[in-house]
């Protein structure tokens, strides 16, 4: 069985019992369905991220991050949910590359072995296509606009 990505979506099929009749039996749901979906999408977005990191796909941090993308580096811009407006729009410099924003700047410090961090450019790539579409189902998932997984 398969969903849209939307926490609306996820609702009203708890609602209507499409998980049952899918499945052809009986279910008994969790009442925590939707937070078990945001969590799990949000640490396979952790999981993608820390992937590309390791393989040095990604860098974070302003100035590196920035270099990555006057060089022409850049697939794919992953900027903390919590941080500045203006200060993200800056970073990105009207650049039309893909930016996603979904998890704080906490969570994307444990990734990358800091304590904040509010950029981060992907290589292109699978592996930036991935992270955009893992960040983009989270987004549509997610009740409030910060992941802190």
């Amino acid at each position: 069985m398969w969903l849209s990505a939307t926490a609306d979506v996820i609702e009203l099929a708890v609602r209507r019992g499409v998980f049952a009749r899918a499945a052809r039996a009986p279910l008994k749901l969790p009442e925590s369905l939707h937070a078990q979906v945001e969590a799990a999408l949000a640490r396979r977005l952790a999981d993608l991220l820390g992937l590309a990191r390791r393989s040095g796909a990604a860098i974070s941090g302003f100035e590196k991050a920035r270099e990555w993308l006057q060089a022409g580096r850049g697939g794919l811009i992953v900027q903390a949910a919590d941080g500045s407006i203006e200060e993200r729009a800056r970073f990105a410099g009207g650049r039309a590359l893909p930016c996603v924003a979904v998890l704080s700047a906490a969570a994307l410090g444990k990734i990358f072995g800091r304590e904040h961090t509010v950029h981060v450019v992907i290589s292109p790539g699978r592996l930036a296509q991935m992270i955009e579409l893992e960040a983009r189902r989270l987004l549509g998932v997610a009740k409030e606009s910060v992941s802190g997984q």
